[in-house]
């Protein structure tokens, strides 16, 4: 019962940790920088700020209510999930990966319930907390921050290749955050050491 115990305060750390330093940032950015700005930190990595509507990395997938409510529902399966895996004793760092990815998809699930509400527009201007004429939109509604970027390689195609001969090339292009380095580092760590014990659960 004791190492239950343990286990359980050390998922729980590793989300309030992950959910506190992915939100704050993410508040510091939208009311420190208008949408679209930067700040070059290395010539290989800026905080860039923009925002999407849709799933990690800013792609848009479904439509908008869809997504929220799904992600909502996704996030009360992996709490539950969790909690299972506590009550069994499963190795720590099985159950780590697997709050890692429960906090990185909470914290984006806030953006999207609450950020509408609390902020308005960046647009031009830096966004207000709680403003007076309300929020930029409803619930459900709102937009995940993104800030992380990292142009490791900027160059051009050459001339002669096919389709974007002579356009600029960028590696890495998508801009992310907190929330979404987590779920990629939880499912990495999940794929490459613990494969034997996710084929076990999708298999019961």
């Amino acid at each position: 019962m004791q190492a239950t115990h343990r286990k359980a305060w050390g998922a729980a750390a590793i989300v309030l940790l992950l959910l506190l330093l992915d939100q704050t940032l993410k508040i510091w950015v939208k009311t420190h920088m208008q949408l679209h700005e930067s700040i070059h930190l290395f010539s290989w990595f800026q905080i860039y700020f923009t925002e999407n509507p849709g799933m990690a990395f800013g792609m848009e997938l479904l439509d908008k209510r869809i997504l929220s409510v799904f992600r909502v529902v996704a996030v009360i399966a992996i709490g539950y999930y969790i909690f299972r895996l506590i009550r069994r004793n499963a190795p720590f760092g099985y159950i780590a990966c697997t709050a890692l990815i429960f906090a990185g998809a909470t914290g984006n699930i806030i953006d999207c319930l609450f950020y509408g509400l609390i902020f308005d527009h960046s647009h031009g201007q830096l966004a207000a907390f709680l403003p007076e004429s309300g929020g930029y939109a409803s619930f459900l509604h709102g937009k995940v921050v993104d800030m992380l970027y990292f142009p490791l390689i900027r160059t051009h195609y050459p001339e002669w290749f096919p389709l974007w001969g002579g356009e600029e090339f960028i590696f890495f292009r998508p801009i992310f955050n907190l929330a979404d380095s987590a779920i990629c580092v939880g499912v990495a760590i999940l794929l490459l050491f613990y494969r034997r014990r996710l084929s076990d659960t999708v298999s019961k």
